[in-house]
């Protein structure tokens, strides 16, 4: 009974090791690198190149003296009008996140300076794009590169896990 319970054991842990794991984890991005939120800095040519998605945050690093972190809409955004925004991300101590929790575009400015110097950053997010359908797998005749390799590892993981539950039950 305790072999049986080995196997199935066994079993389910090939099934679960061969299984692909999907890669999916947010991404921070320190605006402006390592020259944070400041004058002077084109947030537009910083923001070129990425890909901004659905979990994704920002990470703002300023001086909370001088600088604050709001979203407003485009308009607003266009002019840097910074009177009546949609939310103020700053929660006073100059190292604040905003959370990228919904697809669209999202306008954010120095609200202190009115853009001072530049700071401001629009960027669009989208919905994480679907994992890249894998290639099929080759056939060796009839038999599929990928049924064949499981053919070999499985009775070989079942044949180690039962030398080694036997091992046990002979040292008890």
């Amino acid at each position: 009974m305790a072999r049986f319970a080995v196997l199935i054991a066994a079993v389910v842990l090939a099934f679960i090791v061969a299984a692909p794991v999907p890669e999916v984890a947010a991404k921070k991005y320190t605006v402006g690198e390592n020259k944070f939120w400041n004058p002077n800095i084109n947030y537009t040519i910083w923001a070129q190149g990425k890909h901004f998605y659905l979990g994704d945050w920002l990470y703002f690093v300023f001086d909370r003296n001088q600088h604050n972190i709001l979203e407003v809409n485009k308009t607003d955004y266009a002019n840097c009008i910074a009177d009546h925004p949609i939310r103020n991300w700053t929660r006073g101590a100059g190292r604040d996140i905003v959370t990228l929790n919904e697809t669209k575009h999202y306008y954010l400015l120095d609200g202190k300076g009115g853009c001072y110097g530049g700071m401001k950053l629009a960027v669009k997010v989208e919905k994480l794009p679907p994992p890249p359908k894998s290639a099929p797998a080759k056939s060796i005749g009839s038999v599929s590169m990928v049924t064949g390799l499981a053919q070999f590892i499985v009775p070989v993981a079942l044949f180690s896990v039962s030398t080694v539950w036997d091992a046990i039950l002979r040292m008890c």
